[in-house]
């Protein structure tokens, strides 16, 4: 009896979703995109395939892109999580909001708030110039290549992945 009732225990969580401070008790079994969504009813993050397979999930966390669907919540004490909501500033478009837009670079849209986010993560992971498995070295370049490889996480089940692509490109700069 006594390790059921533990079992149902709530713990509190403080962490900062898209500037916002939060101070929740959760089961401790919840995974972050479940807190994000059905406790602060934020409906951008999409539940896909459950099991990190999809991207469709992914937030940034502390500046790092995450499965949220696999990550539980009580680890993220003191966080700061941004959603897809949280990507655009004071009422304007992300840069990159608006080349998923501009570039045509989603069809049915439930894998687009992942994408967003993977691509807001990837555009500064080589800005700060770290490695990937294409470049295996530090000094990189946005080639398709370095793209693909780091959005590769993120499906797309309508196959929207050359305008992505072209989207990601637009905001680095490197159009081509």
């Amino acid at each position: 009896m006594f390790a059921e009732e533990e079992a149902h225990a709530l713990y509190p969580l403080m962490l900062t979703v898209n500037g916002t401070v939060h101070d929740v008790e959760i089961d401790p079994r919840r995974s972050l995109l479940d807190l994000v969504r059905e406790t602060l009813g934020l409906k951008g993050p999409k539940k896909g395939c459950d099991h990190g397979q999809c991207g469709a999930c992914t937030m940034i966390v502390n500046g790092r892109r995450i499965n949220s669907c696999l990550s539980l919540a009580v680890t993220h004490e003191g966080d700061t999580v941004v959603t897809v909501e949280g990507l655009s500033e004071g009422g304007e478009l992300h840069p990159l909001q608006q080349a998923f837009i501009d570039k045509d670079a989603f069809q049915c849209g439930f894998c687009t708030p992942g994408q967003l986010c993977s691509a807001a993560a990837l555009v500064d992971e080589i800005r700060e110039g770290l490695p990937s498995v294409v470049t295996g070295e530090v000094g990189v370049a946005m080639t398709n290549e370095e793209i693909r490889e780091r959005m590769s996480g993120n499906l797309c089940r309508c196959g929207a992945y050359n305008n992505i692509v072209e989207a990601i490109r637009t905001v680095s700069g490197d159009e081509r």
